[in-house]
């Protein structure tokens, strides 16, 4: 039986977090007790509707590392949402 992974390391996934919010980054790594994103970006709702802000303002462009007791679960990011994701952190216009 083949089994089908909903997301690998190198997509960009969609991450719940227990505080509530929701982030939006690039898989490095998972493990049993954490997982590492790159560039992570925080869903937020602006006036003219969902945008991207930075997870944290006061570092440079770095890896994170979350334990997984903080996450409530991850998927792969829906493909408009990771375009403008990519275009985010890249710079890079994508069609």
């Amino acid at each position: 039986m083949l089994i089908d992974t909903p997301y690998k390391i190198g997509d960009t996934v969609s991450i719940k977090l227990s505080s509530g919010e929701e982030m939006i980054a690039r898989l490095e790594e998972e493990t049993d007790t954490k997982t590492i994103v790159h560039k992570p970006l925080m869903l937020t709702a602006t006036e003219k509707g969902m945008g991207l802000a930075p997870y944290m303002f006061t570092v440079s462009d770095a890896k994170f590392k979350l334990n997984n007791s903080s996450i409530i679960c991850i998927a792969k990011t829906e493909k408009s949402m990771s375009t403008k994701y990519v275009e985010s952190t890249t710079g890079l216009a994508l069609n």
